[in-house]
């Protein structure tokens, strides 16, 4: 069933974006698109790694170790999906269902605020947006007393929570609460890859509003590639998470900077052994899709050390850490051999 599911659904999406992002002339080898034969020690990993999640989801669905909220349990969900599980039908349809109901269920119905910060508000929108459409929606409330919001009503709701946070602060970006006054690149980033995936989705998101993130990117950007954290440039030093961040979401918004972009993605594939302290699987997360966005040669490379250090570092019971988080970004990190959500498409 996963293989069929992964079979009818990559087809779809690729039918779907095919035409938006490539031309006739621009055709791509097909092995960007849907991948080749998937190392089997990857896929070890990520049953592992599964199995170890859904033992540790609370009865409500949620994941309750060390990092808690929407954000988190996004994750997770998106772990799920993106080695090919079929949301509706597959081995682990009841972990999906329930983390989504309690995503749906932990949004605060009158702001549409996603807690428990707007990192959670970010991972927690893309989340949503990659099961919307994918996700029988009657089966999320099957056993509950009464239906609640849909995943679109739900969206909706964090769209707009999103341009009014936004609007707070004069920098037009995000930070860790939704009446924040200022912003910083590593939040910014997260919000701009959950409203460009409600976008993707079909749903409404303004111009505004990601414009005026993108601009703050590019602001916080200079042309050797360095990306400040906070107040533009200067702050904080140089950063391969910042930087990795900021070539995603210029990569995946079509709004690649003549100048910034080849910096920023010159800093990444010249530093390939590159190896965070801090947030290491935040790093392998967002190195993972700027890289295959980039440059998927480099990508190549990266992917077999990569999968060589969670084979090294993913413990006896299929954790990483012994955290929910630290194993379903390890996983996710490793998603794009798999080539299943739609934000990963290239």
């Amino acid at each position: 069933m996963r293989n069929y599911w992964k079979f009818v659904v990559t087809a779809l999406v690729a039918g779907a974006f095919s035409g938006v992002l490539t031309s006739p002339s621009q055709a791509q080898d097909p092995s960007l698109r849907f991948g080749g034969q998937i190392p089997p020690e990857v896929d070890l990993i990520y049953e592992r790694g599964l199995e170890w999640l859904v033992k540790k989801q609370s009865p409500d669905g949620s994941w309750q170790d060390g990092n808690t909220g929407s954000g988190v349990d996004g994750i997770c969900v998106m772990a799920f999906l993106a080695s090919g599980e079929d949301p509706n039908f597959g081995r682990w349809t009841q972990s999906i269902r329930k983390a989504v109901r309690h995503m749906i269920q932990a949004q605060d119905a009158q702001t549409g605020y996603l807690p428990n910060s707007m990192y959670h508000h970010g991972f927690a929108m893309l989340s949503l947006a990659e099961c919307y459409g994918a996700l029988d929606e009657s089966l999320i409330w099957q056993d509950a007393s009464k239906p609640g919001r849909s995943i679109a009503q739900a969206l909706d709701l964090a769209i707009r929570c999103a341009g009014t946070s936004q609007k707070k602060n004069r920098w037009g970006g995000w930070r860790y609460t939704p009446d924040a006054t200022d912003a910083d690149t590593s939040v910014t980033g997260a919000m701009l890859m959950g409203l460009l995936a409600c976008r993707n989705a079909g749903l409404d998101v303004p111009d505004e509003t990601v414009n005026a993130a993108l601009e703050y990117m590019r602001r916080s950007t200079g042309r050797d590639g360095s990306v400040a954290y906070s107040g533009g440039m200067g702050g904080m030093g140089a950063s391969m998470n910042r930087t990795a961040i900021a070539t995603l979401v210029a990569a995946v918004s079509k709004q690649k900077d003549e100048q910034k972009y080849p910096a920023t993605l010159k800093q990444l594939t010249t530093q390939l052994e590159h190896r965070e302290t801090t947030y290491p699987e935040y790093f392998r997360y967002y190195m993972a899709q700027a890289l295959f966005q980039g440059d998927y040669a480099a990508w190549q490379k990266w992917n077999v050390m990569t999968v060589r250090q969670l084979q090294e570092s993913q413990a006896e019971d299929g954790s990483f850490s012994g955290m929910s988080y630290q194993t379903a970004m390890s996983l996710l990190s490793l998603a794009l051999n798999y080539r299943f959500l739609p934000i990963y498409e290239r």
